[in-house]
């Protein structure tokens, strides 16, 4: 097994990983040589780092370092007599813990004015973007040189169908007219993401959702939609609601309350 391939395909799937090497072994160890071994969230893993009591003491640490986000270089003395691991090897190893963690990705849900905003925004807080819209002369490399990808579809439930949402997904629904509103938030509600927030007024917000609920859409899942999407700023241009947008979004993503820090402070 290549374990680079692994890191690339990992990478690719939008997965979190932490990469472990053996950086320096002495005396009796399991793996010399800059073994590597990948641990995943869940506690699978690809490679090995020679298995036993110091692989699974090094899984651990690894799903620790996946919690925090940290890297970290861990040193073991394998030897219980010496106050190391209860083993008998005698030697010592040292490994750097790597972690890896895959960019939150932005859904656009459309490529007019508030999108637009939303997409530029978003590309200095280290988003990776995601455009869809089914008009061509809106959603174009030309008003979206930021974006990672840009999705000219049929329909905008097509468009997130095809996109890869998971748990580390927003989805932002600001198409051009409600049917469209509806439509991909129905799309948006049947997959796995951290947030969807939809543009709109109150008025409207509540009509899409009775109509959602006629579909067979039930009341729990739309309990958890942001909208009408972003915090109380007041704005009223679309750079403006862009700004109360991705503010929400970062208090969603940082598990955060949104209030002010003065008030938090003396709170």
């Amino acid at each position: 097994m290549n374990i680079f391939e692994e890191v690339l395909k990992a990478q690719k799937e939008r997965k979190n990983f932490a990469l472990v090497t053996v950086i320096k072994a002495e005396g009796s160890a399991p793996r010399h040589g800059s073994a590597r071994m990948l641990v995943f969230p869940g506690g699978e893993i690809k490679g090995t780092i020679g298995g036993g009591i110091l692989e699974a003491t090094v899984i651990r640490e690894s799903l620790d370092s996946l919690k925090t986000g940290r890297s970290k270089v861990v040193k073991y003395r394998l030897d219980k007599d010496k106050g190391g691991l209860p083993m008998v090897c005698g030697g010592e190893v040292e490994l750097f813990i790597e972690v890896f963690r895959s960019k939150p990705q932005l859904v656009i849900a459309g490529a007019g004015h508030v999108g637009y905003w939303v997409s530029k925004i978003a590309s200095t807080l280290d988003f990776e973007i995601t455009v869809v819209d089914d008009r061509e002369e809106w959603a174009n490399r030309e008003r979206f040189p930021e974006a990672d990808r840009i999705m000219v579809v049929e329909s905008f439930a097509e468009g997130i169908e095809k996109c890869n949402i998971d748990e580390n997904s927003f989805v932002v629904i600001a198409t051009r007219g409600h049917a469209h509103d509806r439509e991909t938030l129905k799309a948006a509600l049947s997959r796995n993401s951290r947030y969807i927030g939809m543009i709109g007024s109150r008025k409207k917000v509540i009509e899409c959702f009775e109509q959602l609920k006629k579909e067979g859409v039930s009341q729990d899942l739309l309990d958890g939609v942001y909208a009408p999407v972003g915090l109380d700023l007041g704005a009223e241009t679309p750079e403006e609601i862009a700004v109360s947008i991705m503010a929400e979004i970062l208090m969603v993503k940082n598990s955060a309350t949104g209030m002010p820090l003065s008030r938090k402070e003396k709170s």
